[in-house]
């Protein structure tokens, strides 16, 4: 892998050495194209300022030298992952480097927090990377600590300028978005007119005794139990199918009938929450993001003791500091659902920790912020 990078950074810099183009702006995403709601509003931002920036979505391991060169005579790189190559890459004092991060906040390690630190190639790779770096965007001077861990980068490197995609969740037109969005839902889904919607968003174990999610949540006892209030909306992590050898998930998947829907391969995620009344979940950061909606969050963590002992852990203590309860088996949860108790200062205090603006704008200050440099 170490040699596919420097291969990249040596086609770069030699790319490098041609002219910059002051209004082209590149994109970096995986093969999935995961995470790329930042992106967007970015764009957006960007579009309203000019009509003159040309905007380009470059596959990070697609080593093309198309892909290359157009990085290298980028005035912005925006990331939202790590990107290796760039520890060899020779970036130009005219090009800048964004990196946007795909979570809000700060809930699960990440970066270095997760690793052995006695890896040292790995180790040496974020650092030389993190070098590279000229700005961070966080959501709160509070995570700032942790990113600063994480990436082994400068403080100074760090902006709690807030996260591009959240802008979303305070546009004013949000309760007429809503309404459109799950008007579509339910002429797809008729059967979840006049219910609430449960979204269910586990996230993905490396543990793989426990990522078929389908030995624990028994969709069966949901149904029987809260079937005739409640519908249920399946969004899996893309990485649980990693795991999944014998389709056992997959084949389970597409027997749901249509009163749990699974939204596993739907697009746009925010979609998702909006329409949602509650959200299940165990590790996983789109609690941070659902919370900014102020409704209930749940937390379904069946493995939770294997979870907190052999899994990558956490920066914030899982037991005191969520912004919901927690739960560890089928009974339990299905019972704090009917019970509906939500304790809303809980979420608040959570909110004012992990975010510093609540507002629409993180993506203006951004760009604000790199058009005067």
């Amino acid at each position: 892998m170490s040699l596919k990078h420097r291969i990249y950074g040596f086609i770069f810099n030699v790319y490098n050495k041609f002219l910059k183009d002051k209004n082209k702006i590149s994109f970096i995403l995986d093969d999935r194209e995961s995470f790329k709601d930042n992106f967007t509003y970015i764009e957006e931002e960007f579009k309203r300022r000019s009509p003159n920036f040309e905007f380009n979505y470059v596959v990070k391991n697609d080593v093309s030298l198309s892909n290359i060169s157009t990085l290298a005579s980028s005035r912005f790189i925006f990331l939202n992952d790590n990107f290796f190559p760039l520890a060899y890459m020779d970036i130009s004092d005219k090009t800048k480097v964004i990196q946007l991060w795909h979570g809000s906040g700060a809930f699960k390690r990440f970066g270095y927090s997760s690793i052995d630190s006695s890896n040292r190639d790995l180790v040496n790779l974020i650092r030389k990377s993190s070098e590279k770096i000229d700005m961070i965007s966080i959501s709160s001077k509070n995570v700032l600590p942790y990113y600063r861990e994480a990436f082994q980068i400068d403080e100074d490197k760090i902006f709690n300028f807030g996260i591009p995609r959240n802008d979303f969740y305070f546009n004013p037109s949000l309760d007429n978005i809503r309404n459109e969005i799950l008007l579509r839902f339910q002429e797809k889904y008729p059967e979840i007119k006049d219910k609430k919607i449960i979204l269910y968003a586990p996230t993905f174990r490396e543990d793989v005794r426990y990522n078929n999610i389908f030995d624990y949540f028994d969709v069966d006892k949901f149904q029987k139990e809260l079937g005739d209030e409640y519908s249920l909306i399946i969004r899996l992590h893309p990485r649980v199918f990693d795991y999944d050898k014998d389709n056992s998930i997959s084949n389970k998947l597409s027997k749901l009938d249509n009163t749990i829907i699974n939204c596993t391969d739907y697009e746009n995620e925010q979609d998702l929450l909006l329409i949602s009344d509650m959200l299940i979940t165990d590790y996983s950061s789109i609690m941070i993001d659902f919370g900014l909606l102020r409704k209930p969050i749940i937390f379904y963590a069946y493995d939770l003791e294997n979870y907190l002992n052999n899994e990558r852990g956490f920066y914030l203590d899982y037991n005191k500091d969520l912004p919901g309860p927690i739960v560890e088996n089928m009974d339990d949860l299905v019972g704090i659902i009917k019970d509906n108790n939500y304790d809303y200062d809980r979420l608040d205090k959570f909110l004012n920790y992990e975010f510093d603006y609540l507002d629409s704008n993180s993506s203006k200050r951004i760009v604000d912020y790199l058009l005067k440099q």
